[in-house]
């Protein structure tokens, strides 16, 4: 039978939303009053050893797909990083993902970070201060640091159409969705060396651009992330979880040789599932692995590749506190063959599939296991991923996690593209501009996905009035046709 979800939209009161929950089976916990003021819990500042952060808003890393061809940032690019700035959160976890080489891009048209463009990057986050100074009047409690990344298997360095896979290890089921007609580069011990020296370059160029700290990016499925699943890679960085974790291991030591005073953090999805794609019904399933065990999907059973087990992800975190790293953004899963897991939408991008469960079964998901690994490392600093679907209610659960301990900062992604004041807005009290809200309509995916840029173009009116728009629309509608 048809899966009913019921709209965020329509759930007015706590009853309704608490009764949501219930018919989704799934438990979580919400405070009914939203608080405001400075002693509210998500006003309240954290302390670090490098300063004071002034509220428990953090803004995730999402790239327009927007820069010029040399990889500088766009006028476009700047717009989206004066919005992050005039948000009113005070973190900003990495801003967007930058290659640290062009080879590494996983579109024509995204930053990269050399001696080229340092200056234009360096501009683009004084962008982002002048807009908060200008809204806010201080900026010494905002901390701004820059994702750095490879895209590795999902690189396309020269055609937004066509991949230039670079991988790890042949992978039995995802090797097909890459280039049937030809191999993919299998990266060399050697070549894996010479990419820890191009991070630790790029994370000393961006301490010298302004950038107070540098995310080696460990999630969605590109290089770092699947340097945790190359189980069956031979040599030094494959096999065990202590080979496995050594590019990052490297990377920590070279930056802290290069850029003393630089700060690390980590963006991991804390868990993989199986790759999924649309059944019959057009809504995801797993694809079959014909009864043979999935080591592949990291944080997962390895002996079907969907029940969570989190014991790697909890070694590989008391690994960054022995490497003096304290911050942790989590996230889950990867857009390209589950999507599910960390965008929670009701409405899939154009490659895409119809929910294969209730969304709010995906936000609880990284809720419970961002709280439960918070709970085995409290030193560390948590920042939460997955509550854009929650919309109305996203304040309400983000309160109630932060009073409780749960975790330390509430990322936002697609819900500051439609809404780029919403943190402020919850934070002085203000009703919520509900016309604004990100409904997950994913059109924000399914540009790039289509060789454009990302935007969110169902509620932002700078890119309603793009050309874009309509070609969107148009794709939305044949998908939903064909499905």
């Amino acid at each position: 039978m048809p899966m009913e979800i019921r709209r965020i939209a329509g759930l007015k009161t706590a009853d309704d939303f608490r009764d949501a929950l219930d018919r989704a089976g799934v438990d979580l916990d919400f405070d009914e009053v939203v608080e405001s003021g400075p002693d509210a819990p998500l006003a309240r500042p954290i302390t670090w050893r490098g300063g004071t952060v002034g509220n428990r808003f953090a803004i995730l890393p999402m790239e327009g797909w927007d820069g010029t061809s040399e990889g500088k940032p766009s006028d476009l690019t700047h717009r989206r990083w004066a919005n992050f700035g005039r948000s009113g959160a005070k973190l900003i976890w990495g801003g967007e993902a930058v290659a640290v080489r062009r080879d590494g891009l996983d579109n024509p048209d995204q930053l990269i970070i050399n001696d080229a463009n340092l200056g234009a990057i360096a501009e683009l986050r004084q962008t982002l201060v002048t807009a908060h100074l200008e809204r806010f009047g201080r900026a010494d409690d905002l901390l701004i640091g820059l994702q750095l990344t490879h895209s590795g298997r999902y690189s396309r360095p020269l055609d937004k159409r066509r991949l230039e896979p670079q991988i790890l290890y042949a992978h039995p089921l995802l090797d097909r969705r890459l280039r049937p007609d030809e191999p993919a580069h299998l990266l060399t011990d050697l070549e894996i060396a010479g990419l820890v020296e191009d991070f630790v370059r790029a994370a000393k160029q961006s301490q010298d651009a302004g950038f107070a700290f540098v995310d080696i990016k460990h999630c969605h499925g590109y290089l770092g992330h699947e340097f945790l699943s190359a189980v069956d890679r031979p040599g030094p960085y494959g096999g065990s979880l202590e080979n496995r974790t050594r590019f990052l291991r490297e990377i920590v030591a070279g930056i802290h040789s290069e850029a003393p005073g630089l700060e690390i953090g980590v963006r991991l999805s804390l868990f993989d599932m199986v790759p999924f794609a649309a059944g019959p019904d057009g809504r995801g399933q797993p694809v079959p692995i014909d009864g043979l065990a999935y080591p592949y999907a990291f944080g997962s059973d390895p002996k079907n590749g969907l029940d969570l087990d989190l014991t790697e992800p909890s070694a590989f975190l008391t690994m960054l506190e022995a490497l003096g790293i304290r911050w942790l953004c989590t996230s889950a899963g990867t857009p390209y063959y589950n999507p599910h897991l960390l965008r929670p939408a009701a409405f899939p991008p154009s490659d895409g599939y119809l929910p294969p469960e209730d969304p709010l079964v995906g936000v609880a998901r990284q809720i419970h296991a961002t709280r439960s690994l918070k709970a085995l490392h409290p030193g560390l600093i948590s920042i939460g991923s997955g509550y854009s679907y929650l919309q109305e209610w996203l304040p309400n659960v983000a309160q109630c996690a932060v009073r409780l301990g749960h975790v330390d900062f509430i990322g936002i992604g697609r819900m500051v593209l439609s809404y780029p004041e919403f943190p402020s807005d919850v934070l002085e009290g203000r009703p919520l501009a509900r016309k604004r809200l990100c409904r997950t309509f994913s059109d924000c995916t399914t540009g790039p996905r289509n060789g454009m840029i990302s935007g969110c173009f169902p509620l932002d009116p700078f890119y309603k009035a793009r050309p874009e728009r309509e070609a969107i629309a148009a794709i939305r509608r044949d998908t939903s046709h064909n499905s």
